[in-house]
């Protein structure tokens, strides 16, 4: 289910850390309210009737700035051009709520960091990659699981993560508090 949460920040959140991590909760609490409320009501294949509710945001930031998804297509470009030939870092904040009995009785939030290292991008290049359309609806104008794969030289953790959820942390979150893929 997704779940619109609104993306405004208090003062208080400055870093992409902080930043990640108050975005996964507040997603992952819209969707709770509108199951605790009644709104939607998932069935439960868990033994103990739990549902578990996944929020997560993800980041791309250079030099700490944090860069968000494109405005326009010169904004993708400034964006690109900052990345180019440079590593930047990808956050996603993971916000995992059980519930049960109409009430939250665990959570569990965390955060990926992965160092992403682009290869040196000539205008040219952004020009076309931007044509593609690809980048305008991405954090920091890019997806590394299409097209710009091609500028990227290597990266430093979890590929998921840059693609927006990462996978093998959220199972092992998953698993501390109680939710089974199988049975045992």
């Amino acid at each position: 289910m997704t779940q619109e949460a609104s993306e405004t920040l208090p003062e208080s959140v400055r870093t992409p850390e902080d930043t990640v991590r108050y975005l996964s909760v507040r997603k992952a609490e819209a969707a709770a309210e509108r199951i605790l409320s009644g709104q939607d009501v998932p069935e439960s294949p868990d033994p103990c009737g739990c549902v578990f509710v996944v929020g997560a945001d993800t980041i791309v930031a250079s030099d700490e700035m944090i860069l968000g998804k494109p405005a326009d297509e010169e904004d993708a470009y400034r964006m690109l051009k900052r990345l180019s030939g440079r590593q930047h870092d990808v956050f996603t904040g993971v916000t995992i709520l059980k519930i049960a009995e109409r009430r939250v009785l665990e959570r569990d939030t965390f955060f990926e960091k992965t160092a992403v290292f682009v290869e040196p991008m000539p205008d040219r290049e952004i020009c076309w990659y931007i044509s593609t359309g690809e980048p305008m609806d991405k954090a920091g104008a890019y997806g590394i699981q299409g097209v710009f794969s091609r500028f990227i030289g290597r990266i430093e953790g979890d590929y998921s993560n840059v693609v927006g959820l990462p996978v093998a942390a959220l199972s092992r979150h998953l698993d501390r508090i109680g939710f089974r893929l199988y049975e045992q």
